[in-house]
């Protein structure tokens, strides 16, 4: 039998806030769920835009499902696509999966087919949105600096989160600003059988999946643009597989972040926007931007681990992890060490337990890990600084690398890989009214 994976029309109901998503692989069916806040605009949820994001976003979310198994065949018979959204799912089921085809040894770039209908209507009509933001908090430090950043520009924005728990919670209380949640409920059947034998488990394009539910919440309670907090060495890839580079943040990329804007801006009629606030910044240049502002300090994480064991339930901070030591190693060149001991609980560098994976950051050994953490030469020139810093520089792990480091890159390079770290690109693409507002605030 050809395996197939099916997307099902998926359904609305404005009165209840309810979308409901179907998906069929081969002889199994699954059915998603969003809870979305009541007070949905009716003409909104009965416009062709509305009906075209909520075809898109049932595709998007199929990516949970399609990987049990993940077949070469996609079929979409109700959701009629352009040659430009056929593109860009496409993208998603292939670059979006990257990480799960590279570390489950599937080798399917450039070879899935995908069924829909074609749709000759290349853009919408344009809708009327209110002049608002809509902010995804993740509860981690790139959001938080969004958050900063357009308090300060004078920019309103409402807070939005999907499944919010642990640190995004603490995040928005701190804020201070009413909030948008949506409630995902994936079907319990697609999340026992990726335990069992005979079916895939791994990595989906999460920023992917919550900007599209994003997109069904602007038009439906009015905002103009999204903005995402995602840094530009979201765009570094991991290794190469399958004669393609594959990235765990690839929805994060700049790559990723224009196909999705425009997506969303022809589906639209040009009236949503999406673009990342903080592409211009490399992850050092954030940390530094971060230390600007302290109510978040005991509220905020970044640490993956404990936000998928414990729903960040428990410490902030597992300490142990890649996400957590690339974030200590960023953070101290510009923050006070005793800041930085209250926030993260103890000296992550001055630990020899972590030696390996601080090396495999700053690419002194093994692979970049498989987590949102920045560029390697990045990490080696946040090291660097600390050779040189009065309150780092004696520790453990600097003391240990040191030598390496200095051997594998020489000293020019690393003085000039973070002079570049703290040099604004123009690569992106930020409303020129906003982006100069920004760039004044933060010098």
């Amino acid at each position: 039998m050809t395996e197939f994976f099916r997307i099902e029309r998926p359904t609305f109901d404005p009165a209840t806030g309810e979308a409901v998503f179907a998906y069929a692989l081969n002889d199994l069916a699954f059915t998603e769920r969003l809870a979305l806040p009541a007070g949905a605009s009716q003409s909104a949820a009965a416009s062709p835009a509305f009906e075209k994001l909520l075809g898109l976003t049932a595709i998007v979310l199929g990516v949970s499902y399609f990987k049990l198994r993940a077949p070469f065949t996609i079929q979409a018979p109700d959701t009629a696509l352009t040659t430009a959204e056929r593109a860009f799912v496409i993208d998603v089921y292939e670059n979006g999966l990257g990480e799960f085809y590279a570390r489950n040894e599937l080798a399917r770039f450039g070879k899935l087919e995908l069924t829909a209908p074609h749709d000759p209507t290349e853009r919408k009509p344009a809708l009327d949105l209110p002049s608002r933001t809509l902010l995804p908090i993740g509860g981690g430090k790139d959001s938080l600096v969004s958050v900063d950043l357009l308090t300060h520009t004078d920019n309103a924005f409402t807070p939005f989160a999907v499944n919010p728990k642990g640190p995004i919670l603490t995040s928005v209380e701190a804020i201070g600003t009413p909030p948008l949640y949506v409630t995902r409920t994936l079907d319990p059947e697609m999340i026992r059988l990726g335990q069992e034998t005979g079916y895939y488990n791994g990595h989906v394009p999460s920023t992917a999946i919550n900007s599209m539910i994003a997109s069904l919440c602007a038009l439906l309670f009015g905002y103009d643009q999204i903005v995402l907090s995602n840094e530009r060495s979201a765009s570094e890839g991991n290794v190469m597989f399958d004669g393609r580079e594959t990235n765990h943040q690839y929805s994060k990329s700049l790559g990723f972040e224009l196909l999705i804007a425009d997506t969303l801006a022809n589906a639209t009629g040009g009236a949503l926007k999406y673009f990342s606030l903080l592409r211009p910044y490399s992850e050092a240049r954030i940390a530094s931007l971060f230390t600007k502002e302290h109510k978040f300090d005991a509220v905020f994480s970044s640490c993956n681990r404990n936000f998928r064991l414990h729903g960040n339930d428990g410490p902030l901070w597992c300490g142990e992890c890649p996400k957590c030591h690339f974030v200590f190693l960023i953070f101290a060149p510009f923050m006070a060490k005793e800041r930085m001991l209250r926030i993260f609980g103890r000296n992550l560098i001055d630990n020899p337990a972590h030696e390996q994976s601080f090396r495999e950051l700053a690419g002194l050994t093994g692979q970049k890990p498989w987590e949102c953490v920045g560029e390697i030469l990045e990490a080696a020139a946040c090291f660097y600084t600390l050779t040189r810093h009065a309150d780092w520089h004696e520790d453990t792990i600097v003391r240990a690398i040191k030598a390496d480091l200095f051997a594998q890159y020489g000293e020019e390079k690393l003085q000039r890989a973070m002079a570049e770290c703290l040099t604004d690109s123009h690569d992106h693409h930020i409303p020129p009214a906003l982006a100069a507002k920004v760039a004044a605030y933060a010098v």
